[in-house]
């Protein structure tokens, strides 16, 4: 299961038991593999168009093979240092003499990928109290709507949360946050609009320090990566929390939306310089057919991915699962 997913252990609720019988284990795995059946619907589509003639019969792999298989891969969105570690291993089987079968190569392509996207993560949410978590990205990727079905997810293993209207430059953020919060049933700490987000963050995590919160979900502002300022103003935050509650924030999850394919690699790049990065959500994976954009940042940045959005509703905000989003990605 999802090892990474922790529930609280003090005091738990009657209807959100500690330790899940093991058929429900296994309802809920299920349905995890047919939320990413779906979701990556697009994606595999794509993928079993391109690749159906390729490996439809089981062959011998040569090197224009190789080539027309990288190339089928990068139109996916699995960038090309991804994908040369791909299909590192049936290149060097190749180089060697060594003969190769198309059944061959695809069991390796899954597996490499299964690897890539198989790296150990710490539990979720940390285990600090209280867990301080900043959402971080870009303008548009869905940040406030995924830290609300965040909190939704913790709220139903038994986790009280907060959260921190931390972005007060857009226009409605403040408003957005509490209508999700009177939906899903968390409080929502803020200021003016305009107010100096590290002054929020800091009013916010006395709150919950107060209170005996066990998480704080704090909503930045979506900032253009290339804006120093704003950058900037996002490194105070991170300073401000670490001062308020020691070894704050926790986890820094960058938001990342799968649409904007490889340019989700630059952001990941110019956040991590700036603060470090611990985890991903990517979302809008249902309406995209570049879902290989997951396995390029997950590889070239080593970092775990959280969720999946896969849909609208709150429960398509998918814990991920390594294996049921390869099944589901690769026809």
């Amino acid at each position: 299961m999802l090892k990474w997913f922790r529930r609280k252990k003090e005091k738990p609720r009657e209807e959100v038991p500690s330790t899940p019988p093991e058929s429900e284990i296994s309802k809920e795995e299920k349905g995890l593999w047919q939320k990413f059946q779906a979701g990556l619907s697009k994606t595999r589509d794509r993928l079993k168009e391109t690749l159906g003639e390729l490996f439809e019969i089981d062959r011998l792999v040569d090197q224009a093979f190789l080539e027309e298989l990288e190339e089928i891969l990068i139109t996916a969105d699995i960038g090309i240092e991804t994908v040369t570690k791909l299909l590192e291993p049936s290149r060097r089987k190749l180089m060697l003499g060594e003969p190769l079968k198309v059944s061959e190569l695809k069991h390796s392509l899954r597996e490499e990928v299964l690897k890539m996207l198989s790296l150990e993560a710490p539990p979720f949410p940390p285990e600090a109290t209280p867990a301080v978590i900043f959402f971080i990205g870009v303008n548009g990727v869905g940040k406030t709507t995924t830290l609300a079905k965040v909190a939704w997810h913790l709220k139903g293993r038994g986790f009280s949360v907060l959260a921190v209207a931390a972005d007060t430059f857009r226009a409605a953020a403040i408003e957005q946050l509490e209508t999700w919060g009177e939906r899903v049933g968390f409080e929502v700490v803020k200021q003016a609009q305009g107010a100096d987000p590290g002054a929020v963050v800091y009013q916010g995590l006395e709150a919950a320090k107060a209170r005996g919160v066990d998480v704080v979900l704090v909503d930045t502002a979506g900032r253009l990566h290339t804006k120093y300022n704003l950058m900037e103003e996002l490194k105070k935050m991170v300073r401000v929390a670490g001062k308020v509650v020691p070894g704050a924030p926790h986890e820094n999850i960058l938001v990342l939306d799968a649409t904007t394919g490889q340019n989700a690699v630059s952001q990941a790049k110019l956040f991590g310089e700036a603060v470090k990065l611990h985890s991903l959500i990517v979302t809008k994976m249902d309406g995209t057919a570049k879902g290989g954009i997951a396995v390029t940042v997950a590889h070239l940045f080593k970092l775990p991915i959280r969720f999946v959005g896969l849909g609208e509703k709150m429960e398509d905000l998918a814990p991920f699962e390594p294996k049921a989003f390869v099944d589901a990605l690769l026809p």
